[in-house]
């Protein structure tokens, strides 16, 4: 399949979640078993040969893709959750919203120092969330080695809080 084919199984929500926004809603696309597996397939791609170690995926819908993925690459998964999820001890970060902040946590042990991990998730939009969670991955000893995403909306600019990095979306969105 490609981009256009992808694009078509996403259902466009306008006014969601707030006048004004229109939503791409991926959960059509979800559930096609060839647009799903292309997904699969093009982020491994991506990442086949560059010695991953570990594949981050943010709460909730990297979860979706990143153990597919660290399955693929025969890699660990980690998951970054929100906060008060994971019971032994965490390191955090807490970041800017457009209105108000948010806070995310890895289990302390979940990275060993020098592992080469990428990080995985839905959407990159303002790259808020994303730039987190390279901290958070660098402050536990973390070689980034990329940022992956389904759909990127470029015109909310996510990808100038990543520069340096290796970043990489399957479908993006002008508008």
């Amino acid at each position: 399949m490609n981009s256009s084919q992808l694009k078509s199984l996403i259902r466009e929500i306008p006014d969601f979640p707030k006048p004004g926004i229109l939503f791409y809603d991926i959960t059509t696309l979800l559930k096609d078993k060839l647009g799903y597996a292309t997904l699969i397939d093009q982020l491994s791609e991506h990442y086949v040969g560059k010695d991953i170690d570990l594949v981050l995926g943010m709460e909730a819908r990297g979860f979706i893709f990143a153990p597919a993925l660290a399955y693929r690459l025969n890699a660990g998964f980690v998951p970054v959750r929100k906060p008060g999820k994971l019971p032994a001890e965490t390191a955090k970060v807490s970041y800017d919203l457009e209105y108000g902040s948010n806070t995310l946590e890895i289990h302390k042990d979940a990275i060993q120092k020098g592992q080469r991990v990428i990080i995985i998730d839905d959407l990159l939009a303002t790259g808020g969330t994303a730039e987190a969670t390279v901290k958070l991955a660098k402050s536990l000893g973390a070689e980034v080695a990329g940022l992956g995403f389904v759909v990127e909306l470029d015109f909310l600019q996510g990808r100038d809080k990543l520069k340096g990095l290796d970043v990489f979306s399957i479908l993006n969105y002008d508008k």
